[in-house]
């Protein structure tokens, strides 16, 4: 009982870790992008460039995609695999090595 309860708290640490590690990105994006946002809009003010040019949001487009591929693992959130195909296949090697357990005996 005590063993569980112990994975547990564990399992919800590490879930914790990874919400807090996801926000600090989180934070850190967007006070970037926005300092970023500032410089591009003073510096074309100041050259006569136009504003929406798409090099100019490269970087918070590029980082932004990290950040969402960050946000499916924190979440669970993946369309390819499943949110629940982890846990499915340690139950499936689980009952494969029990079962070879069981041939040897």
């Amino acid at each position: 009982m005590e063993i569980e309860q112990n994975d547990k708290y564990k399992r919800a640490k590490k879930k914790i870790e990874q919400l807090k590690g996801f926000y600090i990105h989180l934070t850190v994006y967007v006070l970037v992008n926005i300092f970023i946002l500032i410089n591009i809009y003073i510096s074309t003010l100041e050259d006569n460039e136009v504003f929406w040019q798409w090099e100019h949001f490269f970087v918070c487009f590029a980082w932004g995609i990290g950040l969402a591929f960050h946000a499916i693992n924190v979440f669970g959130f993946n369309p390819f695999i499943g949110k629940d195909w982890e846990r499915k296949q340690i139950e499936k090697y689980m009952r494969q090595d029990e079962e070879e357990a069981k041939k040897y005996k």
